[in-house]
């Protein structure tokens, strides 16, 4: 028999339903999933033998949850993706605010209906997708909100007095019956509402000014929080700590791979954009550098952490800076370019924490060193490492380019250039084009000219050139070739 075709109680006992706890739920299809070889987080990336390891081991011992780490760290995404593992429909007795079960109910509405109609009790179905339930915690938030109050309006619509427990109104708690209930960032919610907590996770049962209202709650709990809480607002009472079964730590992706994956499956694209716009692989990759470069940084907050969602609003913003400028030419198709990394300033800024010595930079040249510094990372995966220290008489493979900028007046790079004149600059320099064919020899055609860039970017931060940003594009110039002209 279908659950669409149950309708009543009777017919629910009759098709033989048995009633499951949540927790149970979670377990038995966690398990099913298992030894299927199915994967119950999918599209969370990097946490393949750390993070879902222990959650699973949390889920099979029937844990409340809390998932512990700094921000953009998939912490409400795993909690989400719980949502999965329940089973698809729950019967309901009909009209319950409280999710009440038609075998086991709790409420006074759902007994007496039961009592008053038997076997033809109404019920109606639950989906599973219904039964996530999500609370920031901040510090304005009330008991009465998560748990409930009594309500005077019902009070007075009902002629009831201030004693009966049909005037109580109830919060998001006891609604959330039978479901998953999320509150993010813990360490926020007040001390006293904390409190509030201790009695539904232990004993599953709420009070509501005074009332003895002993209702056996059937929840999922997860928390998150985030460690910088701990110290800088709030924290979570050691009582409340005891009560939680499983802590979990998360982390950042460990490697570049990893990362780009993940902002390419939270980057929200144009379909135009993705047609138009050609990323060259090492863009990528520079692109995760950046935020490898800030979770290291002497200039950004390592207590605060470096989201996730830099790179991914990072990525945005670079395709769009070469859309608009393909836009303005009046290209239809164009590829990114390093200078086109500008455009990403804006999505860093507002995501890192300065310390310090950060502020004394400011926000803009902050952004500006880790992009430098990303280029600097990913510089010897490509050419010879140049050493810091050198010998003057030393010859170096790039001797000859940097002669060729000595000898010059500059070269420089407009942010308006087409894509045929962008190309037309990168290949008028010989030495330029005799290193990519020296040590890139195999490299994807497409991929070459941002390739020459990071050579060019890479002699900047390895103070071997200068490069200078003027209103509308860079020059490139050798170091010390003005100076001695003056002279």
């Amino acid at each position: 028999m279908k659950h669409t075709e149950i309708k009543t109680l009777g017919q629910l006992v009759k098709a033989g339903y048995q009633t499951k706890k949540i927790k149970d739920e979670l377990r038995d299809n966690l398990r099913e999933n298992i030894i299927a070889g199915k994967d119950s987080f999918k599209g969370v990336w990097g946490y393949e033998d750390s993070v879902i390891p222990e959650l699973e081991r949390a889920i099979l011992s029937r844990h409340n949850i809390n998932l512990l780490g700094l921000r953009g760290q998939a912490k409400t995404r795993l909690a989400r993706l719980m949502v999965n593992l329940l089973d698809e429909w729950i019967p309901v007795v009909e009209g319950s605010e409280i999710n009440d079960d038609p075998l086991k109910p709790m409420s006074r509405y759902a007994l007496e209906l039961i009592d008053e109609k038997g076997d033809d009790t109404p019920i109606s179905w639950l989906h599973r997708d219904d039964r996530f339930f999500e609370k920031l915690a901040t510090p304005d938030v009330t008991v009465a909100d998560l748990i409930g109050d009594v309500d005077p309006i019902k009070a007075a619509n009902l002629k009831l007095s201030y004693a009966d427990d049909r005037v109580i109104h109830f919060g998001m708690i006891p609604r959330a019956n039978r479901c998953i209930f999320v509150i993010n960032e813990l360490p926020d919610l007040q001390a006293r509402i904390q409190v509030s907590l201790f009695n539904i996770l232990q004993e599953g049962d709420i009070q509501i000014r005074g009332f003895k209202l002993r209702l056996p709650l059937d929840l999922q709990f997860i928390f998150t929080a985030n460690p910088e809480d701990y110290t800088n607002r709030g924290s979570i009472v050691t009582p409340l700590k005891d009560r939680i079964g499983s802590q979990i730590l998360t982390h950042y992706p460990d490697d570049i791979e990893t990362a780009r994956k993940i902002t390419e499956q939270e980057s929200k694209l144009d379909a135009r954009q993705v047609e138009s716009i050609y990323v060259p692989d090492l863009a990528k990759d520079l692109l995760e550098q950046i935020s490898f470069e800030a979770r290291e940084s002497e200039y950004v907050d390592a207590k605060s952490g470096v989201s996730a969602r830099t790179s991914i609003t990072a990525f945005e913003n670079l395709l769009s800076t070469a859309e608009r400028r393909s836009l303005l030419n009046g290209g239809d198709h164009t590829m990114v370019r390093l200078s086109d990394f500008l455009g990403v300033i804006p999505s860093i800024t507002g995501k890192i924490e300065l310390v310090y010595e950060g502020e004394q930079e400011g926000a803009d040249g902050v952004a500006g060193i880790l992009i430098d510094d990303a280029v600097k990372s990913l510089f010897p995966k490509y050419f010879p490492k140049i050493n810091k220290l050198e010998r003057k008489d030393e010859a170096t493979v790039y001797d000859e380019l940097l002669h060729w900028f000595f000898q010059g007046e500059g070269f420089e790079l407009m942010d308006d250039f087409t894509d045929e004149e962008y190309k037309r600059a990168l290949d008028s320099i010989p030495a330029l084009n005799q290193l990519i064919k020296e040590y890139q020899t195999d490299y994807n055609e497409k991929d070459v000219y941002f390739l020459k860039e990071l050579l060019l970017w890479g002699l900047v931060s390895h103070k071997k050139l200068n490069k200078q940003r003027f209103t509308d594009g860079f020059e490139f110039k050798d170091l010390y070739s003005s100076f001695l002209k003056d002279i």
